[in-house]
């Protein structure tokens, strides 16, 4: 998908790098699949920030996208690409044949009147859903499942893909974006292809009132504050961390910090980690 730089008649739109949605054919999203979406604003269900510097941006609908494709042996027509608020890659309405309608991630090379399928049977090109077993392997894949039948949980960002490198008994070893190698049961499934609006990581916003449409405030440094603020701050002009190393608001250790527990289950499953 390519981008377009905006000319500089603002300094708003000096640095702006937007994308050309030229890929998107059609505006207004399908009213079946839209459902509200509630703003939490960073907050729990007690009310506590839990995450910091977020609130503010317009409201928005959800898609509700099929992540799950269990639709089997059933075609289904692709009647528009449309663009999501709430992800980085594009969307795929689709007209299946008996009727029902649903929303698929948009892998790259699908475009409208083709047609998508799940199931043993699907062919191996984008946009079809197959497990893991039925999928050769050197192919490229992305909305991959991590339990059976609970949906796909990883490779779903915009022009993401990982690979189906080899089978080794129950499980197929897959290479994600990462880099991480990781074993996968046969049962899961993913779908073909890689993701679109793959120059997503080449745009840029421009201005600060654009992070602020997104939904995010502004963050300001710990060091930049008072000691009862933040463990970095305090000091006479500009001070470093200290020696004591970095930390988050409430005290404990960040930048780099391992927090993942030794005895996770899932540590089985990983060959070899997304660090060299």
């Amino acid at each position: 998908m390519p981008l377009k730089k905006l000319r500089p008649i603002t300094p708003g739109t000096r640095n702006a790098v937007r994308p050309s949605f030229e890929e998107i054919t059609r505006t207004k999203p399908e009213e079946s699949l839209l459902a509200p979406l509630t703003k939490h604003a960073g907050r729990n269900n007690r009310g506590r920030i839990t995450t910091r510097s977020r609130g503010g941006g317009p409201r928005r609908m959800y898609r509700m996208v099929d992540f799950k494709r269990r639709k089997e042996g059933v075609p289904g027509r692709v009647v528009s690409i449309e663009y999501d608020p709430n992800r980085t890659t594009r969307i795929a309405l689709i007209f299946y044949a008996d009727g029902e309608k649903s929303y698929i991630l948009a892998p790259i090379g699908l475009s409208v009147d083709d047609w998508v399928q799940a199931g043993p049977e699907a062919e191996i090109k984008p946009g079809n859903s197959l497990q893991l077993k039925n999928i050769p392997t050197g192919t490229v894949v992305h909305n991959v499942e991590l339990t059976p039948d609970r949906g796909g949980q990883m490779v779903r960002s915009a022009g993401s893909s990982a690979q189906v490198l080899s089978r080794e008994g129950e499980h197929v070893l897959i290479r994600l974006p990462s880099g991480e190698m990781r074993r996968i049961l046969l049962n899961c499934r993913a779908s073909i292809g890689q993701l679109s609006n793959q120059d997503h990581k080449n745009e840029s916003l421009g201005k600060a009132g654009r992070t602020r449409h997104l939904g995010r405030r502004p963050q300001v440094r710990g060091v930049a504050k008072n000691p009862v603020d933040h463990p970095h701050g305090g000091g006479e002009g500009r001070s470093p961390i200290g020696m004591t190393g970095p930390k988050s608001p409430t005290g404990k250790p960040t930048l780099g910090h391992k927090t993942r527990s030794k005895k996770k289950v899932s540590r089985n499953f990983i060959v070899r980690g997304r660090r060299k």
